[in-house]
């Protein structure tokens, strides 16, 4: 009785969670400079889906299905796939502060994808996405190589990170101010500070995708996980092969981060600051926390994007701003309540 009471208790919150992003979605469909009602978007939507043949005006039609929809749903998949990076991440690595910002991972994939966008290098036989792909796994390799040398455990590995994080951004600037025309520099710092515009139906498809496996991986890897929370040296004990899923969790989430920067540039603070969210919600099983974390997650990033391209309008704040103004405090607090740990 009382596990079927947790299952129905599960299933609620998700159900919950689910409705409230969708109305999400629905209500930043409606806010912009163009007046229209979430009645117009639910009109729109049942037209494109085939379930009814409703009259709405053309421009409505083009503004929702064109710019606004594509872009909120990018927005909460960019929200859902970096907030199971940082669980993953903060996880296997024991640290509270652990995100792929914070690790260098998103720098590494913006350096990487840099370098195809502006430099062509790899002949056309890497897109943005694969360059992004190489360079978060560079980026982490190298972090997890300093940290070994450095040998100050998982403070190390975040020391690391900051210092992989301002190495590749250097890079990464460098790059720009030396090759790219003033065209290219005003448009790929932009999007180094996480932007959203422009995106269309082929990101959803893509961003959606990827995000679904990561989630799939995530969703498997529950109990090993819950394991790693109390060290390796137990997760062997209870049969966990720890080398290997280390390999296989890390590869996933360097593939997630490294496409969703492709898609939407260096997004930071989601992966940071959503996982602790999602504990404080449902406590710290994994079985509980991935679904969670991944509905905050894209909850969240639908309205922090919906906010960035209408409180300054018309000109768009750069969405990585508004993460970075409600993470940084929290990172902050999670800093000093760790020094004060020990």
């Amino acid at each position: 009785m009382p596990r079927t009471s947790h299952i129905l208790r599960a299933v609620a919150l998700t159900s919950a969670g689910l409705l409230a992003f969708a109305l999400s979605i629905g209500v930043a469909a409606t806010l912009g400079p163009a007046d229209v009602s979430l009645v117009n978007v639910r009109d729109i939507l049942l037209n494109h889906a085939g379930l009814a043949d409703i009259p709405v005006r053309v421009v409505e039609d083009a503004i929702v299905w064109e710019e606004r929809l594509p872009r909120a749903v990018v927005a909460g998949a960019c929200g859902a796939g970096l907030a199971l990076c940082g669980v993953v991440l903060q996880s296997l690595l024991r640290n509270q502060l652990a995100d792929p910002f914070v690790l260098g991972v998103s720098s590494g994939a913006s350096t990487g994808a840099v370098l195809i966008g502006v430099l062509g290098l790899g002949g056309g036989a890497l897109g943005l996405s694969g360059g992004a792909f190489v360079g978060a796994l560079v980026a982490f390799g190298s972090v997890l190589l300093l940290a070994r040398v450095a040998g100050r455990g998982t403070s190390g590995i975040i020391l690391a990170g900051i210092a992989g994080t301002q190495l590749f951004s250097a890079v990464t600037s460098l790059v720009v101010f030396a090759f790219a025309d003033s065209d290219e520099t005003r448009g790929v710092m932009f999007w180094l500070l996480g932007s959203l515009e422009g995106m269309r139906w082929n990101d959803v498809g893509l961003s959606v995708v990827v995000v679904l496996f990561g989630g799939a991986v995530c969703a498997l890897s529950t109990r090993t996980l819950d394991a790693f929370a109390f060290g390796e040296d137990v997760a062997a004990s209870l049969g966990v092969h720890v080398a290997r899923t280390r390999i296989v969790l890390l590869v996933a989430t360097a593939l997630l981060t490294a496409t969703l920067v492709s898609i939407a540039g260096a997004i930071g603070f989601v992966g940071l600051v959503l996982p602790h969210a999602a504990r404080l919600v449902v406590g710290h099983r994994h079985a509980k926390v991935i679904p969670a974390a991944a509905i905050l997650g894209a909850i969240f990033m639908v309205w922090v994007d919906a906010g960035s391209r209408t409180v300054f309008a018309p000109t768009p704040l750069p969405v990585g701003v508004g993460t970075a103004l409600i993470g940084v405090p929290v990172f902050v607090m999670l800093l000093a309540r760790k020094w004060r740990a020990g």
